[in-house]
């Protein structure tokens, strides 16, 4: 059955279709109330030679499709085809940040806690997200204080020999060695933490003070001061989230944007409390040819707007007689402007439709969401807004307000976020050269580092086969290459092809140092290879005693960065992206000084071996010359009589003969 065919025998009920090219792949996916209505229009555009369907039809040889009981059904189902299977012809997220959790492990023996930014079905309980993104490595940091809870990578379902370092400055209870603590107690600072996170500070305060009275009747003095300070925590964010609750308005998420020669930038901010707590920035590059794909929907969803919307009616993207008091959205950056602004001369209207992207923008941040606020305030109006605010409030069990704010303090809200949005389109692509401090706090952010990076340590391993194996460390300090802080290792235990083994001797010699010195540790320790060279480093750092170093590792070919305890979530960042830059011009330039000095070890090498090919010139006598004369450009050029000074007169006459006398081939 060809594609035409197959189009008018689809039924007539709600469902996804997905549009396959010649090969087999998923191009494009789509919703529609009505399968057979919304996939003929296709064929309907394509054969008026409408160009922007052209491309999509001409690539069309099948299409599939899956029937589902309602549009709600049909929106979810379409969101999760999407991101499973990235279509090309879709508009998908792309986007540098992501926001953190807290996880605790309590499917565990003894749970931990953890900063993480992908949420799994394992049995943890998430927390979250928080905004900013430092905001979860505080609360992380604070559980370690008050309530003992470790993060380490350390297997607690064994006993070990001894605690870390954790547990002797009182950040950890110690369950990885048998009688420092027991399960009974573990568990109730387990239930403590949860509490904590939970937000139920009289609860955990209640029963902080129960405790903390027993302890002291009983004269456990240490317990009863370690359950006050606890308490004292407490009290003092149950008085912080009165004063927050006194002045709060309702969450709220912001979005404005900008496009311009066929590049979009769109803004998000997140209003926690009535204030701006943190910006969110999403990119598109070659948008009209992804929006190829919208136009049926587009021009369908303008009239079924025309008709339902009570408010004034908003004009057909595809019209050209649109009422120039309501033309369409390109640009939100003026205060106090219209909801839709004039495009820019010369463009095709119809190449671009804000609607389309912010619709299919909304379903996959939300969707798939525990926590959506109770407003999100959009610059445009889009078709399945209403269904998708229902279907947010059927899934999050409240009201959703997905709101186009016309005038106002909300309309301004909006408008300030379409003026941030052009910065960051003028940012991003004008490539202006980003601040230092923008530079490490999208590092920290995207890297999921506690703090700042102020410094970072780089290291590479290079040999050929096996030989001359030697490891390099190059160091990025507060903006710039630091070399004078660069360091040549020389393998001394590893011997042939052992990439694992020498970085874990590398690492553990450049950190045993640093701990002798007394010396502090990097922001980063970044690893150039994958995720057995990442491993390497790790055990390293952890016999030193090092748990809670950052560490990271970035692959070549992939150029994905591999976090050491989030391995399975690998930071994918834009190409554009100034973090990504920099992390390869480190790697790049800790390969370029490890190539230098292996070459340099291969040529004295090899310069060295030359005095063997002489009649007896041996091993002691090569090290005994090269120590006196100090290279070998220096032997080639002294006298017989200064050789006989340091080997016999023999063996010197046939080094400067060697040297000296052209030398016949058989």
């Amino acid at each position: 059955m060809d594609l035409i065919e197959k189009i008018r025998s689809l039924p007539t009920q709600p469902g996804v279709y997905l549009y396959k090219n010649a090969e087999g792949e998923v191009i494009y996916v789509g919703k529609a109330k009505n399968l057979r209505s919304r996939v003929r229009s296709y064929l309907l555009e394509a054969s008026q030679a409408n160009a922007k369907t052209g491309s999509l039809m001409r690539e069309a040889v099948d299409v599939d499709y899956i029937l589902v009981a309602n549009e709600h059904e049909a929106l979810a189902l379409e969101n999760n085809l999407i991101k499973q299977r990235k279509p090309r012809f879709n508009i998908l997220l792309r986007d540098d940040k992501t926001y953190p959790y807290v996880k605790l492990t309590l499917a565990d023996r003894y749970p931990k806690v953890f900063v993480t930014r992908r949420l799994r079905k394992d049995g943890s309980a998430y927390y979250g997200p928080y905004f900013p993104g430092n905001l979860a490595y505080r609360v992380v940091e604070l559980i370690h204080r008050s309530f003992l809870l470790p993060s380490c990578k350390i297997d607690l379902t064994r006993y070990h020999q001894r605690a870390c370092l954790q547990y002797y400055i009182h950040r950890c209870l110690g369950p990885c060695v048998q009688e420092l603590t027991t399960p009974e107690i573990y568990a109730q600072a387990v239930k403590d933490a949860q509490l904590f996170l939970e937000g139920k500070q009289v609860e955990l305060e209640r029963s902080l003070s129960a405790r903390m009275t027993a302890a002291a009747e009983a004269q456990q003095f240490e317990a009863a001061a370690r359950l006050r300070d606890q308490l004292s925590t407490v009290h003092q964010l149950q008085e912080k989230q009165r004063i927050a609750t006194a002045e709060q308005n309702d969450d709220a998420d912001v979005f404005g944007y900008h496009f311009e020669d066929g590049a979009l930038a769109v803004n998000l901010f997140h209003m926690r409390g009535g204030k701006i707590v943190d910006r969110r920035e999403f990119f598109w590059e070659d948008l009209p040819e992804l929006m190829e794909a919208f136009n049926i929907e587009t021009s369908e969803a303008a009239l079924a707007l025309e008709k339902n919307s009570s408010g004034p009616s908003l004009p057909s993207p595809q019209s050209a007689s649109a009422p120039a008091e309501h033309p369409e959205t390109w640009d939100v950056s003026e205060p106090g402007a219209p909801s839709l602004a004039q495009p820019a001369a010369g463009e095709d209207i119809a190449a671009f439709n804000p609607g389309a992207v912010f619709s299919a923008l909304l379903k996959q941040l939300y969707i798939d969401q525990r926590y959506v606020p109770r407003s999100i305030l959009v610059p445009v109006d889009f078709a399945d807004r209403q269904s998708l605010a229902d279907l947010l409030s059927d899934r999050i069990g409240r009201r959703i307000e997905l709101a186009v704010p016309q005038r106002g303090e909300k309309r301004s809200l909006v408008d300030l976020a379409g003026q941030n949005a052009k910065q960051s389109y003028i940012q991003r692509f004008r490539v202006l050269e980003p601040s230092r401090k923008a530079i490490q706090e999208s590092l920290a952010d995207s890297l999921m580092l506690p703090e700042l990076p102020s410094r970072i340590e780089c290291f590479d391993i290079s040999h050929i086969q096996g030989a001359e194996t030697v490891a390099s460390m190059v160091v990025w300090e507060d903006g710039k290459m630091n070399k004078s802080q660069y360091r040549k290792f020389k393998m001394m235990t590893v011997i042939g092809v052992d990439d694992f083994a020498s970085m874990r001797e590398v690492v553990t010699r450049r950190y045993r140092r640093l701990k002798e010195e007394d010396k502090p540790m990097p922001s980063l320790i970044l690893i150039d290879g994958g995720l057995g060279q990442l491993h390497a480093a790790a055990e390293a750092l952890e016999a030193l005693g090092f748990t809670s170093q950052p560490l990271a590792s970035i692959a070549k070919k992939e150029e994905v960065i591999y976090l050491y305890g989030n391995e399975d979530e690998p930071v994918v960042l834009d190409r554009r992206s100034p973090v990504l830059h920099l992390v390869q011009m480190i790697r790049d330039e800790s390969h370029r000084f490890a190539v230098g000095y292996h070459r340099q070890r291969r040529a004295m090498r090899d310069r060295d071996s030359e005095l063997l090919n002489i009649p007896g010139v041996g091993h002691l006598t090569r090290q005994r010359l090269l120590t006196h004369f100090g290279s070998l450009r220096d032997i080639q050029q002294a006298t017989a009589d200064s050789l006989a000074a340091v080997v016999s007169r023999k063996t010197a006459e046939s080094i400067w003969s060697h040297f000296h006398e052209p030398q016949t081939t058989p």
